[in-house]
């Protein structure tokens, strides 16, 4: 194990999925601490021995129950205070379903959820603002 002189970020990824036709977005409600019953966009910390694809793939597995063969990188989150567990970076990526997919929440995820992009919940984290750049970015 190294020792560092200078602290280091956690790493994550997200994973924003829509229906193909309708443009439902999934989200979790989070069953753990921080934001507990508030919805997120499903996804969590990259293990030491995965690429980012893989851990998004893996947590929206995990999460959803959702296996998603293809994802596309969208944009890394690094506002510093974002996650009130510390500096938190975040590889956000992408992805389309059948609009027939069906979502259970599991692992840390107390349910899974399709909204209308125009009638979300109040959401953890930056996750609102994240939206809001994917739509303007990626959906316009």
């Amino acid at each position: 194990m190294y020792t560092y002189k200078y602290p280091r970020p956690a790493l994550t990824v997200d994973a924003i999925v829509l229906k193909e036709e309708s443009h439902e977005l999934l989200l979790i409600q989070r069953g753990i601490e921080p934001f507990m019953g508030k919805w997120a966009l499903p996804g969590g910390f990259v293990e030491m021995d995965e690429l980012l694809m893989d851990a998004c793939k893996r947590e929206l597995q995990e999460e959803t129950g959702l296996e998603i063969p293809e994802l596309t990188q969208f944009k890394t989150a690094d506002k510093v205070d974002r996650d009130p567990r510390g500096r938190t970076i975040s590889v956000l990526f992408y992805g389309y379903v059948p609009e027939n997919a069906i979502v259970q929440g599991g692992d840390d995820a107390a349910s899974a959820n399709w909204f209308p992009l125009d009638q979300l919940p109040e959401l953890a984290f930056d996750h609102a603002e994240l939206i809001a750049e994917f739509v303007e970015q990626i959906l316009k």
